[in-house]
């Protein structure tokens, strides 16, 4: 999961994920990142926190981090929250492999839906309970995608 600045949007879908995942009993290894260090070592922010908490997800002790070129050799998917944010990853693959991997969320969105995930921080709580209502239905989707039941 990443985003500009892994405070908002990536660690809200980092919890979700890692719900649906423990849910499945499936072994997935979820994370994740930031394109900007603006924030590199804080806590997500306090309303990503609260949305969180109040859909039943802890996502305190998570801490910012920048996106690695080894994060884009690691995983199997890098699941990014908008097209600036993609165009910024793509840009750091050094192989055809490696961009494959670079999706955005929104191509596993309802189609009516805004088809990326808008970044909240500049907003009052109620973006963050949307931003949250948009991630929890991406990634059902893109769970039952890459794990058909």
């Amino acid at each position: 999961m990443v985003c500009y600045g892994n405070i908002c949007r990536s660690p809200l879908a980092q919890g979700i994920l890692e719900r649906k995942v423990e849910e499945r009993d499936l072994d997935w290894e979820i994370d994740s990142a930031a394109t900007a260090a603006y924030h590199v070592g804080e806590p997500p922010d306090e309303r990503s926190i609260q949305v969180a908490r109040q859909q039943g997800l802890d996502i305190s002790g998570q801490r910012a981090r920048m996106l690695s070129r080894q994060d884009l050799d690691d995983y199997d998917v890098i699941l990014c929250m908008d097209r600036p944010v993609w165009e910024t990853v793509r840009a750091m693959c050094r192989t055809d492999a490696q961009r494959d991997k670079v999706k955005l969320i929104g191509d596993y969105m309802e189609p009516s839906g805004p088809g990326y995930i808008p970044d909240p921080y500049y907003h009052d709580f109620g973006a963050f309970e949307y931003v949250y209502d948009l991630l929890d239905d991406a990634l059902e989707r893109f769970v039952k995608h890459h794990n058909p039941e």
